[in-house]
C-alpha cells in the first residue's frame, strides 16, 4: 500500500503539471491579437459556450443516477425522437448565451426556426452562433461517446431583426469560430478561430479546461474510416468502388485502412482528427441530399478540419464554399485527411484511373 507520503507527493506532482497548463480563458486572452474578431465580447462567448459544456458535460456523467436517461416523447424538428439530454443540453447552451449576452441569435438543430437572444431585438453584438447540442444523443443511454457542435459568424453591420435569418445564412467560410466538446472518457473542448486548432481537457477537479492539445494537425495518410456500412447497399456504385478501393492492402506494406464507426459524427471526426482518416455520410435514397446539417454539423468540422490541414467536401464541390439556403440544410459529406477526401472526390467525379497508379485493383 503506498504511504501517506508518497500519495500526498502524487497529488502535489498532480498539481504542480495542472498549474504549468493553460486555461481555455488564459489561452484566449493571451492568444486575442490573433483572432480576427479580438473583443472581450468574443472572448466572453467562448467562454459562454465552455460553461454550458461544463453543464452539459456534469449532466452526461450522471446519467445514470438522475433521471435522464431515454426519450421525452416528443420528435424534434428533424423528424427524430428527442432524447431527454438532447432538451437538456439545448436549454444549457441557449441559457448560457442568453445570459452572457455576447449574441444576437441562436440557431439550434432542435428548434424549427432561430431564437432571438433578446426577444425585443435591442442589441449591440452581432454574433450568430450555431449549435448541434448533443450529437449522437442515442449513445446515452449505452453509455457510449457523444458531442457538441458549434459554429458562429458575424452578422453585417445594420442588420434587421426581420432578416436575421437571411444575412446569418453565409457560406461556411465566412465562420469567425466553430469547434466541437468530445464527451468520452475526458471531456474535450477542440476549437479555431482560423488561426489554428487547440484542443482542451476538462478537470473536474478545479472546473477548468486546460490545454492539453496544442496545434493540432490531422496527419495526411489516414489508418481508419468511419461510415454506417450498414447501408452500403444504398450507397451510390462509385461510393461501393471508393469504399473497395480504401480497403485494399497497401501494395508496399500490407498493411490496411481499417473501419471504425461509434455512431457519433463528433467521436468519429475527433479520433480521426488525432490519428488520421476519414468520416463520410454520402448521400443515399432515403437521403438524397445527405443526412448532416451544413450549418451546424458540416460547416463547423469544415473550418476545424481545414485549419488543422485536411480537407471537407461534399464529394464535388468544398464544403465551406456552399451557399446555404435553409437553417436544417443537409448534404453529403466526406471529412479528414487531404489524401483521403482527395481519392473519394476522384471516384465520385469519375475520375477513379487517378487512383490506380499504385496497381490496386478494385
Amino acid at each position: 500500500m503506498p504511504s501517506d507520503v508518497s500519495r500526498s507527493t502524487d497529488r502535489e506532482r498532480q498539481s504542480a503539471d495542472r498549474s504549468s497548463l493553460m486555461t481555455l480563458e488564459q489561452f484566449v486572452i493571451d492568444r486575442q491579437e490573433r483572432f480576427a474578431h479580438s473583443t472581450g465580447s468574443f472572448s466572453r462567448l467562448l467562454r459562454d459556450v465552455s460553461v454550458a459544456a461544463k453543464i452539459i458535460s456534469r449532466n452526461i456523467r450522471r446519467a445514470g443516477i438522475l433521471d435522464v436517461m431515454g426519450e421525452t416523447g416528443t420528435v424534434n424538428v428533424q423528424g427524430e425522437k428527442q432524447k431527454k439530454l438532447d432538451r437538456i443540453a439545448h436549454r444549457e447552451l441557449v441559457r448560457a448565451l442568453r445570459k452572457g449576452g455576447e449574441c444576437c441569435m441562436i440557431g439550434s438543430e432542435e428548434q424549427p426556426d432561430t431564437i432571438p437572444v433578446n426577444p425585443n431585438g435591442e442589441t449591440r453584438e452581432r454574433y450568430a452562433v450555431f449549435f448541434d447540442p448533443l450529437d449522437g444523443s442515442s449513445n446515452t443511454d449505452v453509455n457510449a461517446s457523444v458531442g457538441t457542435i458549434f459554429s458562429v459568424y458575424v452578422l453585417p453591420e445594420g442588420w434587421e431583426a426581420d432578416d436575421v435569418l437571411d444575412v446569418s445564412l453565409q457560406r461556411g467560410a465566412k465562420q469567425v469560430a466553430a469547434g466541437y466538446v468530445a464527451y468520452g472518457s475526458s471531456t474535450i473542448f477542440v476549437f479555431t478561430t482560423g488561426n489554428g486548432v487547440n484542443g482542451f481537457t476538462l478537470d473536474p477537479s478545479i472546473g477548468e479546461f486546460l490545454l492539453s492539445h496544442p496545434d493540432i494537425r490531422i496527419p495526411d495518410q489516414g489508418t481508419m474510416y468511419s461510415t454506417n456500412e450498414a447501408d452500403i447497399e444504398d450507397f451510390s456504385p462509385e461510393v461501393r468502388d471508393f469504399l473497395r478501393w480504401l480497403k485494399r492492402a497497401n501494395p508496399e506494406t500490407g498493411t490496411r485502412i481499417r473501419s471504425r464507426y461509434i455512431g457519433s459524427f463528433v467521436s468519429d471526426f475527433h479520433r480521426n482528427l488525432l490519428n488520421g482518416g476519414l468520416y463520410l455520410y454520402p448521400a443515399s435514397p432515403y437521403h438524397p441530399d445527405g443526412k448532416l446539417r451544413l450549418m451546424y454539423e458540416a460547416n463547423p468540422m469544415a473550418f476545424l478540419v481545414e485549419q488543422a490541414g485536411g480537407r471537407a467536401s461534399n464529394g464535388h464541390q468544398r464544403i465551406l464554399d456552399l451557399q446555404p439556403e435553409t437553417l436544417h440544410q443537409r448534404t453529403p459529406l466526406f471529412i479528414g485527411s487531404e489524401s483521403l477526401v482527395t481519392a473519394a472526390e476522384a471516384f465520385l467525379q469519375g475520375r477513379e484511373g487517378e487512383m490506380m497508379g499504385d496497381g490496386a485493383d478494385l
